[in-house]
């Protein structure tokens, strides 16, 4: 604009200045000048020194140059803050979808096919914490880098945009957060695993301690039977001296399932098969038939009379069940039961640290036996549990779908002494040999 009202003027003044056709030349010269649109035209001009054209329009340039290449500058910087936003928000993201996909279900753990948190992360929790670390540092080196970035702007009079680092900063702090909570998540999980670990180490250890104790048993009691439980206990007479002694005691219980084979022909009456016995009541449990009596079972010296007939000569699988709950009791022969009843020596807990003696009734614990009370014939897979078995349970050891040793008291030649002249340990006839209808 200020070039074309230069022209103008100079070529109005070039018009004035050059004389009339017919006038003659009086010698004077006109110079051009610039005169404001609001000035007054009568008013004499100022003379102004003359203005160098080029070299104005030259520096009206190199300004729009360093302007253009300032706005340049600018604008790439805002792309990279933008790009690295982007970037950030990205990651942020993935670290988020990631915390939701590596939660347990109900006590979970690592498993087979995990996803990579953020795409670099292992999945060992400890190199996760690292590699979150180095993440977390890579980003605030980014941030100091956009930090200088503003200075050197600050410097050399561009404007950094404060609405676009303030962004930055509050993604930047919503990311840390993020990665600290899931370093804790982290350190959760690996305490959680530890647990686990600690847990399985110790049901490891009981199981081998299981498997060590069976196996010393089975050394110890293997001899000439083919397993420790597959023989049986002969008392061919009625004396008050042949008897077998169970090595080990009774525990303090509110139930009990006790079952065993007998075999016995012995008239009038069994005897007394088993007996325990404990400090202050020698008729703690037994279970006895003397004289034409029906078979017996006492508990703390409380009678309950039970169905069972076992003179026959012949092997026969029975087992009797008792909870301190309203007395409770069953009497199963062969698998079936035939009675059951209640009120028997109810409440009454099964006290602990007695003598189980097979063969003989006690007077007191442990000795003083009765000839007339003896049992003559054979006993054999003699258990006690410390709970009320199932029907079915029952069922499948009197008809010989299998054996089931008691978790109180197992039937192991180790477990059982033999004493008199005339009581002997034997090899027990296989189970479908010792069935009634054999």
């Amino acid at each position: 604009m200020f070039s074309l009202l230069y022209g103008l003027l100079c070529v109005c003044a070039l018009g004035y200045g050059q004389p009339e056709i017919g006038q003659p030349d009086d010698g004077k010269r006109y110079i051009c000048r610039a005169v404001p649109l609001s000035g007054d035209a009568s008013c004499p001009v100022t003379l102004l020194p003359e203005l160098n054209t080029g070299s104005q329009e030259e520096e009206l340039r190199n300004t729009v140059m360093q302007l253009r290449e300032t706005i340049l500058q600018q604008k790439e910087n805002i792309s990279k803050q933008q790009g690295t936003i982007n970037e950030l928000t990205t990651k942020l993201s993935l670290c988020a979808s990631a915390t939701d996909d590596r939660k347990y279900d109900k006590g979970g753990s690592w498993g087979k096919e995990k996803q990579n948190t953020m795409g670099d992360v292992p999945r060992d929790p400890n190199d996760t914490i690292d590699s979150l670390g180095k993440t977390m540092q890579g980003l605030k080196d980014r941030l100091e880098n956009l930090e200088q970035q503003q200075m050197r702007a600050n410097i050399s009079g561009a404007s950094f945009p404060s609405e676009l680092r303030d962004l930055l900063q509050r993604r930047l702090g919503e990311l840390e957060k993020q990665l600290l909570k899931k370093v804790s998540n982290l350190e959760e999980e690996k305490s959680m695993l530890s647990n686990a670990t600690a847990a399985y180490r110790l049901k490891t250890e009981s199981t081998l301690n299981a498997l060590v104790e069976r196996i010393s048993e089975l050394e110890k009691g293997g001899g000439d039977f083919k397993s420790p439980e597959q023989f049986k206990l002969s008392l061919p007479q009625r004396t008050n001296y042949l008897y077998g002694r169970i090595t080990k005691s009774l525990p303090e219980m509110y139930a009990f399932t006790l079952c065993m084979w007998i075999k016995s022909s012995a008239s009038p009456g069994i005897g007394t098969p088993f007996s325990y016995g404990v400090p202050g009541q020698a008729n703690e449990i037994v279970l006895i038939e003397w004289g034409n009596n029906p078979i017996e079972l006492l508990i703390n010296d409380k009678v309950a009379q039970l169905p069972l007939e076992v003179r026959d000569g012949r092997w026969h699988h029975i087992c009797i069940s008792w909870t301190t709950r309203d007395g409770q009791w069953d009497a199963y022969q062969d698998g079936l039961k035939l009675g059951t009843g209640d009120n028997l020596a109810a409440w009454h807990p099964i006290k602990p640290g007695g003598v189980i003696i097979l063969g003989q009734e006690q007077d007191v614990v442990g000795g003083r036996f009765d000839a007339g009370q003896a049992f003559v014939g054979e006993l054999s897979q003699v258990n006690i549990w410390d709970r009320v078995l199932k029907p079915v349970e029952v069922q499948s050891m009197a008809n010989c779908s299998s054996y089931i040793p008691g978790n109180v008291i197992s039937w192991l030649a180790s477990n059982v002494e033999v004493f008199g002249r005339g009581a002997f340990k034997r090899p027990l006839e296989m189970c479908q040999e010792r069935l009634p209808n054999a």
